[in-house]
């Protein structure tokens, strides 16, 4: 069973992602909370697997909720009315897992937060690509080293390819390597840089100018 908590300042937004949430035999809404104020200690009690959080709310916002539960072991996804916006990009830099139009379908908000409990990266490449490349800016000299010091040329290699939306698959592919070792290049990379997942290495593939804007 996968537990999810819905944080929306729209009552009738918040009603209709629980109602569809609820037709799943797999997923249970544990708790419902209006704002950022109280979603955080609401997320930190319950511990829910996957939260679906407003990325504008009164009071506090989704980003800085997400930054204050980011020691937590949920996974955020954030909900947005637009997929081009800045508090999204925000959002993924303060630790969200990735992000969900409102308008998406039934069927993709579902699968969205099975995604999210399986640990994986909610990042459509088309969408998130259009969303980094508008709101990143080019990094200044001298911070690619800095930043990306602790990693070696091939996992720095597999850092742009994550940067360009590629699969574990795909990368292996591309460099003639097997899953497994990919799998492992992408481990040491998150870690070696402090990253909860593949949102957050996305970003920092564009900041750190492994990617740059409009690259295939």
């Amino acid at each position: 069973m996968i537990s999810v908590v819905v944080v929306d300042d729209q009552r009738l937004v918040r009603a209709g992602l629980v109602a569809i949430l609820e037709t799943q035999a797999d997923l249970k809404v544990v708790g419902q909370a209006d704002d950022g104020v109280s979603a955080v200690p609401l997320v930190m009690d319950l511990r829910p697997d996957v939260v679906l959080m407003d990325v504008r709310m009164r009071q506090m916002d989704g980003i800085e909720a997400v930054r204050r539960l980011s020691g937590t072991p949920s996974r955020i996804l954030m909900l947005t009315t637009f997929d081009l916006d800045e508090y999204v990009y925000s959002a993924l830099r303060a630790g969200a897992c990735g992000f969900l139009l409102k308008d998406a379908p039934p069927e993709s908000l579902v699968e969205a937060v099975r995604a999210a409990a399986r640990n994986e990266a909610l990042l459509a490449p088309a969408i998130t690509r259009r969303l980094v490349e508008e709101f990143v800016q080019r990094p200044r000299p001298g911070a690619v080293p800095e930043r990306l010091g602790p990693l070696t040329a091939r996992e720095r290699e597999v850092l742009g390819l994550i940067g360009r939306g590629l699969s574990n698959r795909e990368i292996a592919g591309q460099l003639f390597l097997s899953e497994a070792t990919v799998k492992t290049h992408v481990t040491r990379t998150l870690t070696k840089l402090r990253l909860r997942d593949r949102a957050q290495a996305v970003v920092i593939a564009y900041e750190s100018g492994l990617v740059r804007p409009g690259q295939i």
